[in-house]
């Protein structure tokens, strides 16, 4: 499955090692990347996810491998008592944590280190669990899924927001252009670390796409599944419920 594509193939460390490690080299560099290769589509992209928090008007939000907290910030506008956001990597947690610092948002927003196939809160915790293009880079992409799960409430939701291949004539072409040949260039020209982005690539591709990936949501447990594809089908927001049993 594409959760086993790792960035660095010929690597006997594991993935989780591996990524760990590549957003520890590029996690100062991640956010300014992140905006300037997408367009600031991805800020966009967010607001939606957003948009869809809002309804559940949650009161505690899980934010997985988040990263510089970009979600987690954002999903203020839900107006929730509290957020948690748990990442493997401890450099993009300490971008994220220097952010809350600067906004002025510590006592909203609180970021430890956790995995994600070992989300370290007890069950039926969380309102809202959110992921921003992070689930491609679980290890065991089950275990991943089955954790989110397992920290939500009854009722509560997931949204989780992701690459996926495009399928039409000549988005599809364009998009396979851009990430293969264009991102990797300039994302070592100004990271100098190429195989980041070359990574990008190769674990949107071989991830499981659309209906695929909601087979292993439900796999997991979650109900009412649905998706909604975004800008052509670049991306896409997966929903899920944790329904009462």
């Amino acid at each position: 499955m594409g959760s086993q594509i790792k960035p660095n193939q010929h690597s006997s460390e594991g993935k989780k090692v591996q990524i760990a490690n590549m957003f520890n080299n590029i996690a100062f560099k991640y956010d300014f990347l992140n905006h300037f290769l997408s367009l600031n589509i991805d800020k966009l992209w967010r607001k939606k996810v957003v948009k869809l928090l809002i309804k559940k008007k949650p009161k505690r939000v899980l934010d997985v491998a988040t990263g510089t907290a970009d979600l987690a910030i954002a999903s203020l506008k839900a107006n929730p008592e509290r957020i948690d956001g748990v990442d493997i990597s401890v450099g993009m947690l300490e971008v994220g944590k220097n952010k809350l610092i600067q906004k002025k948002l510590q006592d909203q927003i609180f970021l430890q280190v956790g995995d994600a196939e070992q989300i370290p809160f007890e069950t039926n915790t969380f309102d809202a669990v959110t992921v921003a293009f992070g689930v491609r880079n679980y290890e065991h992409l089950q275990n991943g899924l089955n954790e989110m799960f397992r920290v939500l409430n009854d009722g509560g939701i997931t949204l989780i927001l992701e690459f996926t291949m495009p399928t039409a004539f000549p988005i599809k072409q364009l998009y396979t252009f851009y990430f293969k040949f264009i991102l990797p260039f300039i994302g070592k020209v100004l990271s100098s670390n190429k195989q980041a982005y070359s990574y990008l690539h190769n674990s949107v591709q071989a991830f499981p796409q659309n209906n695929e990936f909601v087979k292993c949501m439900e796999k997991a447990g979650f109900e009412s599944c649905s998706i909604k594809k975004l800008s052509f089908g670049i991306a896409a927001i997966y929903y899920g419920k944790k329904l009462a049993k």
